[in-house]
């Protein structure tokens, strides 16, 4: 008679964590975030990392690859604690999953009058809820035997409560989608800005080296003060290190 396989780990109650756990070291960190960096055009200043789309890296050593975040799924199906899910697949209603609902389903949010209706929704259910947990310690204090109907009340109070709130991750997520663009494009406008800044420098600098030269030519460096050409270079030089520390440029 075959031994019975054990079940999968992750489809327990309480799963171990994903065994790629361990490659995630401080010294493994800090090799991909300079491999990272030497990617880039240019050095730029740490971003905050959930925030931030890491550089997609192609050769990556064989240690440092659970480090790197996996390609989008092609075919728009994914595996999450071993069990399939779909990216299109759709919110399934109270009544497809065989529980109560409480509640008259109102339409997608749009920002219209049927917004207030679902937060009107889930504000009555969450007064529900204390109501319902206030007479589960009532009875539990009369007769702890009648306490499982008030449970279960409670269980399908919070069944609505979750999946209203889940209609709204859509919403959710073009809200986030449009906070990561808006950051992005502030990071560059700031960039933009300070490479303007620079050119305008710089060409201060080569205006002033051009004054300096056209003196010498015509002979008239004896008895003028050599300090301000001095300062000059000086100021060339600055700028020239600032631009190394904020570019990269040499």
């Amino acid at each position: 008679m075959e031994e019975q396989q054990p079940p999968s780990s992750l489809a327990t109650a309480f799963p171990s964590p994903p065994p790629f756990w361990k490659s995630f070291t401080p010294e493994s960190t800090t090799r991909i975030a300079a491999l990272r960096a030497a990617e880039l055009p240019f050095p730029r200043q740490a971003q905050d990392p959930a925030c931030e789309v890491p550089v997609r890296i192609l050769h990556l050593p064989a240690e440092l690859r659970n480090l790197q975040p996996p390609e989008p799924p092609v075919d728009g199906s994914y595996r999450c604690f071993g069990d399939p899910f779909r990216l299109d697949e759709p919110l399934p209603t109270l009544q497809a999953l065989g529980l109560e609902q409480l509640y008259t389903p109102p339409g997608t949010p749009n920002g219209s009058s049927k917004y207030a209706d679902r937060a009107f929704i889930l504000k009555r259910i969450a007064k529900s809820l204390l109501l319902n947990f206030l007479e589960l310690v009532g009875i539990m204090s009369i007769d702890p035997e009648q306490y499982s109907e008030k449970v279960d009340h409670i269980k399908t109070l919070f069944v609505n409560f979750h999946h209203l709130l889940n209609e709204y991750r859509p919403h959710q997520a073009r809200e986030s989608l449009i906070l990561m663009m808006q950051d992005q494009l502030e990071r560059s406008r700031a960039e933009t800005r300070a490479i303007g800044e620079m050119k305008k420098k710089v060409e201060g600098i080569l205006e002033g080296l051009s004054v300096g030269l056209g003196v010498e030519k015509n002979g008239l460096e004896n008895g003028v003060d050599v300090r301000h050409e001095r300062e000059v270079v000086e100021e060339g030089r600055d700028v020239w290190e600032e631009l190394e520390r904020e570019f990269g440029v040499v």
